[in-house]
This record gives C-alpha cells, sequence and structure tokens, in this order.
C-alpha cells in the first residue's frame, strides 16, 4: 500500500518556523533510516535567502493565499543527489504542499518560480552546505525568535537547543546572511570541491542552482 506525501512527510519532526532545525533533523533521519548515505554525504542543506530577507516562494502551508505565496526571510530546505545512475535529485521541504519529497526540476518551477519576473529585491539566493559539515557545525540557540522584549515569536521545539560538535551555541546569522556579492560566477570542479570542505558552503543564483546539481552526480 502506497504511503502519502502527507503521511510520509508527517515522520518527521516539523515546528513551524524553525525550518533549519527542521531541516537539521530530517537530514539525521534520513540517514539513520537508509533512505540517504549513513553520513549524509548525498545529501546537501539548502539556505535561500537575500540582503532584504524578503524571498517570495510558493507552494508553502504557512500561506493564506491559494497559490500558496508566503514570503520569507529565510527558508531551509534538504537536497538529495545521489550519484551516478539517473535517480531524480529530490527536494525536501516539510513547509511544502508539493509531493514530499519533489524532483528538483518540479520544485523550481512550482516554489521558486524563475519565469515570474521578480523585482531585484525579491531575487532569492541559495547557500548550498554539504548535509556531513552541516550536522557538525551548525548551531541555535533560538535567540532569533524572540522579540526586544524576550517573548518568543513562534513558540519553540520541545527538544533541547542544538550545539555543535565543537560546543559553539549559535551561529544560524552566519548562514542565513547571503548577499549577491558572495556569488560564485562559474558552477564547476571547484565550486563543488568548496562545498564539500567550507563550513558555510557556496553561494549561487536561481540560473545556478540545477546545474550544480546536476555536476555534482557526475
Amino acid at each position: 500500500m502506497a504511503v502519502s506525501s502527507l503521511e510520509y512527510s508527517s515522520q518527521f519532526d516539523h515546528t513551524p518556523f524553525y525550518c533549519e532545525e527542521n531541516v537539521y533533523f530530517l537530514c539525521k533521519k534520513l540517514c539513520a533510516n537508509g533512505v540517504a548515505d549513513a553520513d549524509g554525504s548525498d545529501l546537501y542543506v539548502v539556505f535561500i535567502s537575500n540582503e532584504k530577507k524578503q524571498i517570495p516562494l510558493w507552494h508553502q502551508k504557512a500561506s493564506k493565499r491559494a497559490d500558496g505565496v508566503i514570503l520569507w526571510d529565510y527558508h531551509v530546505v534538504c537536497i538529495q543527489r545521489k550519484r551516478g545512475g539517473d535517480s531524480p535529485c529530490l527536494v525536501w521541504d516539510l513547509d511544502s504542499s508539493l509531493p514530499f519529497p519533489s524532483p528538483l526540476a518540479s520544485y523550481v518551477s512550482e516554489t521558486i518560480r524563475p519565469s515570474f519576473q521578480l523585482f531585484s529585491e525579491y531575487q532569492r539566493f541559495f547557500r548550498i552546505v554539504h548535509a556531513p559539515i552541516f550536522l557538525c557545525f551548525f548551531a541555535s540557540d533560538r535567540r532569533h525568535m524572540k522579540d526586544p522584549t524576550g517573548n518568543w515569536i513562534a513558540e519553540p521545539p520541545l527538544y533541547e537547543p542544538i550545539v555543535a560538535e565543537d560546543k559553539t551555541v549559535h551561529n544560524l546569522n552566519e548562514f542565513i546572511e547571503i548577499c549577491a556579492e558572495d556569488i560564485s560566477t562559474n558552477v564547476g570542479a571547484e565550486l563543488i570541491n568548496d562545498v564539500s570542505n567550507k563550513k558555510l558552503g557556496v553561494v549561487m543564483n536561481e540560473n545556478q542552482l540545477e546545474e550544480f546539481f546536476s555536476q555534482v552526480s557526475q
């Protein structure tokens, strides 16, 4: 009996408005249950944002519009790319109303909608971080989810905050600070190597995203 996307996605921890933590535990579960490589080497964590912290994405469950569009300050998803073979590149987005997971090409077409003309302040940039690096170094004490008086903007998960292996307690801001001048100019072997070695990965624009993942598989 086939499992629906909704049933499947419900197997993963999901706290609204804590997408970075949701993806952290999603990666761990995909590795643990054999869907991904045990070390997460076929997984990439993708931070989507820009200088203005205004990025439109479609088919988001938090939207109140029929087309599911919402203006996030940033968003985080996981992209899986098996090396070799003809396996499709998959996007794992627990906040999306699209099939879970979705092939990258359809996710880009439906969620990012590159054909939709946007004002420059709404251009989306993508920080690609290799999951094994992310799982070692990411940390968040959730300070970004408190207002100036210390109250929660959105209720946090019940589990303890994520602490990095080097005992860092908060570096989320380093991952979500994305600007146009950080964009890599060429997608090639050097860029792929940088993703595998740099704590903060590499930054690219939406036109480079699919090209990058097509080259990762080679």
